[in-house]
């Protein structure tokens, strides 16, 4: 009842496709925002560890001796690499709907 007479498949508008599309990147980022969110929390977590008697608690004190204080910063390599991947990941799918909807916009006219 509905078939095309052309032959072709009925092509999808745009708008439409780029809306699917902005959506299910949105969930994506919702996703991945909602992990990075709860991984430093869950990992946060303090876990008691019995000293020598058995007993849970502050350990005592250390007779003697310095202790010395290793501190460290900044962000690690792994992470840097993902977000350069993933803005590397949006800027292609950007710049690939842009062309696509630039290119159904032109007309057979001024394609010369």
């Amino acid at each position: 009842m509905f078939t095309s007479t052309n032959g072709r498949a009925p092509r999808l508008n745009t708008r439409p496709r780029l809306r699917r599309i902005t959506a299910a990147l949105a969930v994506a980022v919702a996703g991945v925002l909602a992990w990075a969110a709860a991984i430093p929390a869950a990992s946060a977590a303090i876990i008691p560890v019995p000293g020598p008697d058995g007993a849970y608690g502050p350990a005592p004190a250390a007779q003697g001796g310095t202790v010395q204080v290793i501190t460290a910063g900044g962000m690690p390599g792994w992470q840097i690499i993902l977000i350069a991947i993933a803005a590397a990941l949006a800027a292609a799918t950007a710049a690939v709907l842009l062309d696509r909807a630039r290119a159904s916009h032109r007309t057979a006219s001024t394609t010369r």
